[in-house]
């Protein structure tokens, strides 16, 4: 598989590797594997990769040879690693049952893997979340990721009559596409608004408002009685507030701000939607927030909702599991609030809110047990194993009806409501977080500047849109294109 300096290909896998920070490790380890086995093209869609002897069969779709080794890596944050090591990968030791496997939990993704996708000693499953996520465009680019089409296309485990596609809810699979191909599974279900104690807000009679009149009003009077009405973590968790900008402007000027920012479109980031969506949470900042909140990070500004110094928080459903340990019993009751309407006439209802799939995992094309890693997520895809997370993380999955019979905690219980209230009213994912992760680290960046007053809204947009054409502009990067 070598190929002369210089080639395209060539040119195509240094490329890829400058995005995902790998060049730094060249003369390194394995450098010499790179030279001369590297690939500047997508993954395989083959299910049998070499070295599996077993032969294919329903039960065991990817030929995995039961005897081999599984490496796992597990993102160890708000949902832990115990739902690996408790459900799925028991799940795939009830199937293989002489397979050994390495559980690898870290909170440190792409610092940990990153050497090792340039010295070949790729794992063979990674759960790729958390604010050190690795690009996957750029490790899809670089050959490194496996099409998930023959997973799709598999038999269910509950349900062999049906492909494990026809088990999944709507636009899962298109969610985790990279140039047209499924090379990501998106395996959670995640709501994300503006969070806050549904306990206080019955105790004082606080309503939750629909317009940002309402709000305004909210925050007055919840800052009279000595709450902070709005904080976001500006150390490890600025994206929050990133979520909270891109879905203010899509609830302006609809979805198709989104669509036009992750398609790099000309003028999208100071599309008069998105300005005036930063113009509002920047004054909101000004008026209601507190800058102490910009040095803290996620967990302890999480701590501080749970004792009532700050009413509203942004992020996802994730939340109440991730902080489950110290919510004070009868105290504090998780609930969603869709971010309310910033003027009469926009283009999404007050009840609009983002539902999306989200924790996304894949398997290395490069892997010694490629198979094995395909079989790894048909197992997590199946009823057993997706009921089972729900219940232990009290997160909803991409599997249909994993969620039946199971008892939700509050938050969740909000959530599905708010999700039901907004019915086709569901605010589309930013994708170019995952396509263009230079531009979204960026964009955290300027979140902070702009909503501590060191930019203007107006200078937000500017900066942003600068940026966004530098990425269209540069060839090295691949470009991607969504239509909804």
């Amino acid at each position: 598989m070598s190929h002369s300096a210089g080639t395209p290909r060539d040119i195509d896998r240094r490329q890829a590797l400058r995005r995902i920070g790998l060049t730094a490790f060249m003369a390194g380890p394995g450098a010499g594997l790179l030279a001369s086995c590297a690939t500047g093209g997508g993954g395989t869609s083959t299910p049998t990769p070499a070295g599996s002897a077993a032969p294919i069969s329903a039960d065991n779709p990817f030929g995995v040879n039961a005897s081999q080794q599984l490496e796992v890596v597990i993102f160890s944050g708000g949902y832990t690693d115990a739902y690996a090591t408790e459900i799925h990968q028991p799940l795939y030791k009830k199937a293989f049952p002489q397979a050994a496997i390495k559980h690898v939990p870290t909170q440190r993704i792409g610092g940990q893997l990153r050497p090792r996708f340039v010295s070949g000693d790729v794992p063979d499953v990674v759960n790729n979340s958390g604010p050190e996520s690795i690009d996957t465009s750029a490790l899809q680019q670089a050959g490194h990721l496996a099409d998930l089409t023959a997973l799709y296309d598999a038999p269910s485990v509950h349900d062999p009559s049906k492909k494990v596609r026809d088990t999944l809810v709507t636009g899962v699979i298109e969610e985790g596409l990279i140039a047209g191909k499924p090379y990501i599974l998106n395996y959670t279900l995640s709501h994300r608004g503006l969070w806050y104690n549904a306990k206080l807000f019955a105790d004082k009679g606080y309503q939750v408002p629909t317009t940002w009149d309402a709000f305004l009003a909210l925050c007055e009077q919840l800052k009279g009685a000595g709450i902070t009405p709005f904080a976001y973590p500006g150390q490890v968790g600025p994206y929050y507030q990133t979520w909270n900008l891109l879905y203010t402007a899509a609830k302006i000027g609809g979805n198709q701000v989104i669509i036009d920012i992750d398609n790099l479109v000309d003028g999208a980031w100071q599309n008069p939607a998105m300005l005036q969506a930063v113009t509002a949470w920047a004054d909101l900042q000004k008026k209601y927030g507190d800058k102490a909140y910009f040095g803290l990070n996620h967990t302890e500004t999480q701590v501080r909702q749970l004792q009532d110094k700050v009413a509203f928080y942004p992020t996802g459903s994730w939340i109440e599991n991730e902080m489950t340990k110290e919510i004070p019993a009868g105290k504090f009751e998780y609930a969603v609030m869709p971010i309310p309407s910033v003027t009469a006439a926009d283009k999404m209802p007050a009840e609009a809110i983002f539902a999306g799939a989200g924790e996304n995992f894949f398997v290395s094309e490069k892997g010694k047990n490629k198979a094995g890693g395909m079989e790894y997520l048909r197992q997590m895809l199946s009823l057993e194993g997706a009921k089972a997370f729900t219940e232990k993380t009290k997160n909803l999955t991409v599997v249909v009806g994993s969620s039946d019979g199971v008892d939700l905690p509050p938050g969740l219980k909000s959530a599905a409501k708010a999700q039901e209230v907004a019915g086709q009213n569901i605010i589309t994912p930013a994708r170019y977080e995952g396509w263009y992760r230079k531009l979204y680290d960026y964009s955290q960046t300027q979140t902070n500047a702009v909503m501590a007053g060191r930019i203007t809204p107006a200078e937000f947009c500017e900066n942003m849109q600068k940026k966004a054409d530098e990425t269209k502009k540069d060839s090295k990067i691949t470009k991607q294109t969504r239509t909804a």
